[in-house]
């Protein structure tokens, strides 16, 4: 009797497992992407990345290229839920014909969240690719925070670019980033706030020039990074900031900042710098994009 009894709670047992596997296979994912152009493979020119610019369509096909293959892998491995957000300058830059057709995207830069625009906390992962380093990195390529009229941003006293912007606003969310890519130095900077997968794409030699890497290449590394980030989901957790966000935001013009003032409980740092006590990251955000993208000087 006892014999049966142990038997039949073992094959329960099995039972109850293989069914959490099923559940946990069928799960659907919702995952956030985020993807920039400056460090996408191939790019090697600022001319690449505007619209103007020689070779801009070319730069189009490599960073619709990046997003498919990531997409790909993740639809290979996963059943998910996939929203895009075009991040770079006037925020219509992927070639929609050329898009993977099983995603929803947002483009347009007149948007509050800008590069996180869409991001919620429903999402169980987001992605950044083609990131750059922050603002005044030495020999970073087509290095900015924003924009050019910033020189600097800090949160809670710790330098961010674009990059750890993006993150702590994820962050907040409970929304862990668990893939990035750009050039060396953004990988660099990134690895110290966020412990996730990372593909280089490209080597800075000054502001304007990189060492590259084919993009067959990067979009190979960028599909094993891709699996191997949803193989450690559950594992890879959100940065988040402690008792609000202190901003602090350097800019190019003193007269910018002089202007800033106009905002309820705005303080004057020095003749560059403004410093503010937002609640939380998405007031944070909101605020930042604000002063750097819609207010003139």
């Amino acid at each position: 009797m006892f014999k049966n009894k142990k038997l039949l709670l073992s094959r329960l047992f099995l039972i109850s497992i293989f069914s959490l596997q099923i559940v946990d296979a069928s799960a659907k994912l919702k995952i956030f992407i985020s993807v920039d152009m400056e460090g996408i493979g191939g790019i090697g020119t600022g001319e690449m990345t505007r619209s103007t610019g020689k070779d801009y369509n070319t730069g189009r096909k490599l960073m619709t290229a990046e997003v498919n293959t990531v997409v790909s892998a993740i639809l290979q491995n996963s059943n998910a839920e996939i929203l895009v957000n075009d991040s770079h300058g006037d925020m219509q830059n992927l070639n929609h014909l050329e898009l993977d057709p099983r995603v929803t995207y947002i483009q347009g830069n007149k948007k509050p969240f800008g590069m996180v625009q869409g991001l919620n906390n429903s999402f169980d992962a987001a992605i950044f690719l083609g990131y750059h380093s922050r603002a005044g990195t030495k020999k970073a390529f087509l290095a900015h925070t924003g924009s050019g009229i910033v020189k600097g941003l800090w949160l809670n006293n710790i330098e961010v670019g674009e990059g750890g912007l993006n993150a702590y606003y994820a962050g907040e969310m409970g929304v862990p980033v668990i893939l990035a890519s750009g050039d060396d130095t953004f990988t660099q900077q990134f690895k110290k706030l966020v412990d996730c997968e990372l593909v280089t794409t490209k080597t800075s030699i000054t502001a304007q020039v990189a060492h590259l890497i084919h993009p067959t290449i990067i979009n190979k590394e960028l599909s094993s990074a891709t699996v191997r980030a949803l193989k450690n989901i559950k594992r890879t957790k959100p940065i988040q900031l402690n008792n609000g966000v202190q901003i602090k935001q350097k800019f190019s013009s003193t007269t910018h900042a002089e202007i800033l003032q106009a905002i309820p409980n705005m303080k004057w740092v020095d003749g560059y710098t403004i410093q503010y006590q937002a609640n939380n990251m998405k007031e944070a955000y909101a605020l930042i994009r604000l002063m750097y993208k819609y207010v003139k000087s």
